[in-house]
């Protein structure tokens, strides 16, 4: 697959664009994957990036893909947990962060990472959001067992204005970044192994396919929201 879950370059640029700066000498991807919004910053702003991830094997990946791009000068990789970034890159003049945060937690994550972003300096971190009041009863559930730290747009952003972030703006991840690429991939492997000889993959192939079922049918009350914040 050519991402391990959703986004699309369109969004990351148009969050990019949102930025007042575009020129960074120091730019960190927390918890980048196998990379696609790596290569998307790298190749817009023509800079170096450093893609940090605890896999070495999505880094790899990552790696060969920028050297496919012919853009391997401009991504830097280090296996490593995001929590230390602080100790390894300062200052930091753009921190990326798609879809990771929550490993660490949201409000850990804006805390971890303020030391290391110079005054002055940008985070752009997406987080799942509630996106709505009334949502229905069977995608909260669901939505709270699988991550129960999710919280509304609102809260989250008054968690990084308490961490010392000024809000500069928020986006919601389209929802054909979640399709693309990604859950129209996604659901035919899941169902090729719903008869798997093994329960757990049967079991983690029918809760694959239970998550999109979600999406489809009450995608509209969460989301992934790009919060851009700069530290004030």
């Amino acid at each position: 697959m050519k991402k391990l879950g959703p986004g699309s370059d369109a969004d990351t640029l148009k969050v990019l664009a949102m930025l007042p700066e575009d020129s960074f000498q120091v730019i960190v991807d927390a918890g980048c994957g196998i990379g696609r919004q790596t290569l998307a910053l790298a190749r817009r702003l023509n800079a170096t990036v450093h893609a940090v991830d605890l896999s070495a094997a999505h880094l790899d990946c990552l790696a060969q893909r920028a050297k496919e791009l012919g853009i391997g000068h401009l991504v830097q990789t280090h296996c490593m947990d995001m929590a230390d970034i602080p100790a390894t890159f300062a200052p930091i003049d753009l921190l990326w962060s798609e879809c990771a945060a929550y490993h660490i937690g949201f409000a850990n994550a804006l805390k971890a990472w303020f030391p290391a972003i110079r005054a002055g300096g940008y985070a752009v971190v997406s987080e799942l959001s509630w996106l709505r009041d009334d949502v229905p009863d069977e995608a909260r559930e669901y939505l709270l067992a699988s991550y129960p730290g999710i919280r509304d747009v609102d809260r989250n952003r008054a968690i990084a204005q308490a961490a010392g972030y000024q809000v500069v703006a928020t986006h919601v991840l389209s929802k054909a970044a979640w399709i693309e690429d990604y859950y129209e991939k996604l659901a035919p492997l899941a169902r090729s192994l719903l008869n798997h000889d093994e329960k757990p993959v049967r079991d983690f192939a029918a809760e694959t396919l239970k998550g999109i079922w979600i999406f489809d049918c009450f995608g509209d009350s969460y989301g992934y929201v790009f919060y851009v914040l700069k530290k004030q």
